[in-house]
């Protein structure tokens, strides 16, 4: 992080997920919360994966993929701003608040090139299911399961079934 923003970066503890919101959750996660959700599905799979992953990256990635998120906020397809828009917002934001290594890895993590960021990409959809089937009982937020599945590669549908989520019924 550069020097200046580490309090920038800390709002991130208190941001609240912009789709919970939307659906009226009392006392949403946080993006925070998210990014530890993701690193635990992190250090509980990707050892697991065949050939082994480089787990070090696996949750640095995990861990910067939304920093930038403290600057721009939590933008979702609902906000009325295009994936290219919201590409360029994060961009910059990223490039003001993290450090080199830091930017390096957050790049990764959106080109999405390797076999780390894949595994970082489908694990952030499977922790927004996860937490969709959580607040399940206060929501309705089938909807955030049917986006998660249609964007889960095959090879990691395993995980849905060890977490015991199940794919939508309608896919």
């Amino acid at each position: 992080m550069k020097a200046n923003m580490w309090q920038t970066a800390y709002a991130l503890k208190a941001l609240p997920r912009t789709g919970w919101l939307r659906k009226d959750i009392e006392q949403p996660e946080s993006v925070a919360a998210h990014s530890w959700g993701l690193a635990m599905l992190c250090l509980e799979f990707a050892p697991r994966i065949e050939p082994p992953l480089d787990i070090s990256r696996v949750l640095q990635l995990a861990l910067v993929h939304d920093a930038p998120e403290a600057i721009v906020g939590d933008i979702t397809p609902h906000d009325g701003i295009t994936k290219v828009e919201k590409q360029q917002l994060e961009k910059m934001a990223a490039s003001k608040m993290l450090a080199p290594h830091m930017f390096n890895l957050w790049m990764e993590y959106e080109e999405n090139t390797t076999r780390e960021a894949q595994l970082v990409h489908a694990l952030d959809k499977i922790d927004m299911a996860l937490q969709a089937s959580i607040y399940r009982s206060a929501a309705d937020t089938t909807e955030f399961i049917h986006s998660a599945w249609k964007k889960m590669p095959k090879e990691y549908q395993w995980i849905w079934t060890e977490l015991n989520l199940n794919p939508p019924q309608s896919e």
